[in-house]
């Protein structure tokens, strides 16, 4: 169940549906330290572009950090306990990372979320993720903690089928959108991506997405 008090204290922060909501704010105070950690974990795990099955070059650049990686070729997509290029484990969820995802999936009703894997998103002007479900974690009981730094995009929420047409939602640095339960398996995604500068992370726009994979 929701902390009633966090929306009464907070206008930007809003509930999205069952077991889903939009934390105005919530990892603001700690963005920089955000981004500084992102910089340092793609100085050992650069980012790329992945595929889709299709074979795709996907807008979106990503790296991953946890004990699982997600990754996405013309095989499928899957998640991995080694890094596909270099047959190394990935990266470790830094301290923050995973404090930050407890405390917001939390708020939202979710307790004792411990989450096994980290994808890092790295936007630039006109990239874009379209209309998509989380389904490739085994483990769908769990929620998705979803953390925004950098320039604001529209997120789009949308239904459980792809047909619904979703809300619009402006996210900013440091808001943090959390979904579960009977929200779980909702479309969502981020509408292109408008040019613009943010002094923490320039001309970009990264998110964190924290899932339990097992």
């Amino acid at each position: 169940m929701m902390h009633p008090d966090f929306f009464e204290t907070d206008r930007h922060s809003i509930q999205l549906g069952a077991g889903a909501a939009l934390l105005g704010g919530f990892a603001k105070d700690i963005g920089q330290d955000l981004i500084r950690h992102i910089h340092d974990l793609s100085a050992h795990t650069p980012f790329r572009h992945m595929e889709t099955r299709g074979g795709k070059r996907m807008s979106v650049a990503m790296l991953n950090c946890g004990q699982f990686g997600w990754i996405s070729d013309r095989s499928g997509y899957r998640y991995t306990a080694l890094n596909p290029l270099t047959g190394k484990a990935w990266s470790a969820l830094p301290p923050l990372f995973l404090d930050l995802a407890t405390r917001a999936a939390d708020v939202v009703g979710f307790r004792d979320f411990l989450p096994d894997a980290c994808l890092i998103n790295r936007y630039q002007p006109g990239a874009r993720l379209s209309l998509h479900q989380d389904m490739d974690e085994q483990d769908r009981t769990a929620p998705i903690v979803s953390v925004s730094l950098g320039l604001p995009a529209i997120f789009l929420w949308g239904g459980t089928q792809r047909t619904v047409r979703p809300v619009r939602h402006q996210v900013f640095h440091g808001d943090v959108a959390v979904w579960g339960g009977t929200s779980r398996m909702i479309f969502h995604g981020i509408d292109a991506l408008k040019n613009g500068y943010h002094p923490a992370a320039g001309h970009f726009r990264f998110n964190l997405t924290f899932r339990k994979t097992r």
